[in-house]
């Protein structure tokens, strides 16, 4: 399982999420559309989560994500299709929801919630696993440019939806619900044998406390995970979108040069996925996260006022490892302070406000790009708004269910 929901990572990290850049870039010279309007394709697929993620997370926890994954790859498949069509905005954005769609079903999302189900002593270090797909879709950054510059960028559209469906659709049927349901246990541990080894004087795992939605809600740790979080992806979805552009348009360098970059980058996040992978269960989560907060910041100054391509390496070695190390971690924070009976409703109402970063980190890119005629003052106000999301991870410290809840669950 955790194979297949790293290789459904990386389809849809390097057909989409890293590539989503190269796109828009091609797009602003081909089509002369305003960063405004390649920004709204970014922010529309970052609505749509915040709608539905609420009621995948419901639908999560009553079904299982099998069918739902299965889904989302063809949906995804078929927007790589139709952006292979576009020739208006419409068909842009119409192409952009579809794969935000098939990104929500087959992503992420349900990808965490059924590893957490399967995992809890080495949470951290699976999840990390499954962002390695992430990581390694950023690698074929290079590739895509050279496709797009060979073959053109409908062709390599096309191409990429055809792969979509002939590779995860498989993958997708490797997922599973619950260990219960097929006479498995969590980490592998028979609970009659942890009762043995209690009556024998060996230490019992410790018991997780599962907290209702209602109970998660009333936390401070719950709004202050969402609010960091979604700190996080304001400058992580600026930078898929607008990165590529800001190097080649406001620092001179050209479409190949900047996808190397970004290829940096990507090995960044993958040293930072094997951190995570490697210590990620013995350090205190929330403590590393407020680090990587940090560290976004500093990659973003890098990035805006690169005068050298030494800054534009400094950007890639702490945007990356930033990502990849403080990403897995955050629906691992979430199912240890929560547990796993609700997580999948959870993880959904935290997605909604999750996305408002999504939607932000683009717009406010793009529109004092417009209006400024570059991105300098857009990626600084991104910056400070980084380092002040390590506040809300320190304060992000793990709950405890009220005495009468305690008893009453």
């Amino acid at each position: 399982m955790v194979g297949a929901a790293c290789g459904i990572q990386f389809l849809l990290a390097a057909f989409l999420t890293q590539a989503l850049g190269l796109y828009i870039a091609v797009l602003s010279d081909e089509m002369g559309w305003s960063k405004t309007t390649l920004s709204g394709a970014a922010a529309l697929q970052s609505v749509e989560a915040a709608i539905i993620g609420p009621v995948l997370g419901w639908v999560m926890d009553r079904v299982g994500p099998q069918k739902m994954i299965r889904w989302g790859m063809v949906l995804f498949a078929a927007g790589l299709l139709l952006l292979s069509q576009v020739d208006s905005v419409a068909t842009f954005y119409a192409s952009a929801l579809l794969m935000a769609v098939g990104a929500s079903l087959g992503g992420y999302f349900p990808l965490s919630v059924a590893l957490v189900q399967w995992f809890e002593k080495f949470r951290a270090r699976a999840l990390s696993i499954m962002s390695l797909g992430l990581a390694m879709g950023g690698l074929v950054v290079p590739l895509m440019a050279w496709s797009i510059q060979v073959w053109g960028w409908r062709a390599t559209a096309a191409g990429s939806g055809a792969l979509v469906l002939l590779t995860g659709l498989p993958m997708a049927n490797i997922i599973r619900r619950r260990p219960e349901d097929h006479g498995e246990h969590v980490d592998g541990i028979n609970p009659a044998q942890a009762a043995a080894d209690l009556a024998e004087g060996r230490p019992a795992p410790p018991v997780q406390v599962e907290f209702t939605v209602a109970q998660a809600l009333r936390t401070r740790a719950f709004w202050m995970l969402a609010i960091g979080h979604g700190l996080a992806l304001l400058v992580v979805s600026a930078v898929n979108v607008h990165a590529i552009t800001h190097m080649k348009e406001g620092l001179g360098y050209s479409f190949t040069t900047a996808s190397w970059v970004i290829l940096i980058m990507t090995f960044g996040q993958l040293a930072g996925v094997l951190m995570g992978a490697t210590m990620g269960d013995w350090f205190d989560k929330r403590k590393v996260a407020a680090l990587c907060m940090l560290a976004h910041g500093i990659g973003m100054l890098c990035l805006t006022y690169a005068n050298s391509m030494a800054m534009l390496l400094a950007f890639g070695v702490f945007h990356g490892i930033a990502w990849g190390l403080r990403g897995p971690f955050m629906q691992a924070i979430r199912a240890d302070y929560f547990g796993r009976n609700a997580i999948g409703l959870i993880l959904g109402l935290s997605a909604a406000i999750i996305a408002l970063g999504q939607i932000a980190g683009p717009m406010i890119a793009g529109v004092l790009a417009d209006l400024t005629g570059d991105y300098q003052l857009g990626f600084s106000l991104l910056a400070l708004l980084a380092a002040l999301g390590s506040l809300a991870f320190m304060l992000a410290t793990k709950p405890t269910l009220p005495p009468h809840d305690v008893t009453s669950a």
